[in-house]
């Protein structure tokens, strides 16, 4: 019978390779990691406030919809008959503003013109707005303008420019502004 006697080698220094990372191959990986969180962070937080600009825009165009529909259906001056035919000839650009106090009373465009002021939440049409709207801020203003649309006098049409003001707790948000031409018919 013949023995086998493991090989050892005795009294030599045996060289072994340490597997793992260094100190330093650590620091370097944590700091690549962590440029690239901060880069990824900075791009989602980018993202994220703006993920409410559809909201207020849509909210805002609504509004201003809201508004136009209901002007629109609206005589063109307090002198233009019902129908608006035959149109009135009467038109004093000079003096233009509410002649009623309650809005429930307006019957002509320039009854709308207004300042910074918060929507009523219902329309003379009976459309209802919600009461997250009370924050929006409306501006209405009324002008002639017939010359800007080719007309020989300013007192055929009337420009009504609408400003939607969003709230301020929505960081970056402009105002919008809408016109519409309502011409003497």
């Amino acid at each position: 019978m013949t023995s086998v006697t493991p090989h050892h080698a005795t009294g030599s220094a045996s060289c072994t390779k340490a597997k793992g990372v260094t100190l330093v191959e650590l620091v370097i990986t944590i700091v690549i990691i962590s440029i690239a969180i901060v880069g990824v962070i900075s791009a989602f937080s980018s993202s994220v406030g703006r993920s409410a600009d559809p909201l207020w825009q849509f909210k805002s165009l609504k509004l201003a919809q809201f508004y136009l529909d209901e002007i629109q259906a609206k005589a063109f001056d307090e002198s233009t008959p019902l129908g608006g035919v035959p149109p009135s000839t009467s038109i004093d650009c000079g003096s233009l503003g509410p002649e009623e106090a309650n809005r429930d009373e307006f019957d002509d465009v320039d009854d709308y013109i207004m300042a910074n002021q918060a929507p009523a939440i219902l329309s003379t049409s009976g459309m209802v707005l919600d009461s997250s709207y009370q924050d929006y801020r409306i501006t209405i203003t009324v002008s002639c303008d017939g010359t800007a649309l080719g007309f020989a006098t300013n007192d055929r049409v009337k420009r009504i420019t609408l400003t939607v003001v969003p709230p301020e707790s929505i960081a970056n948000a402009d105002t919008m502004q809408f016109t519409l031409y309502r011409s003497n018919f």
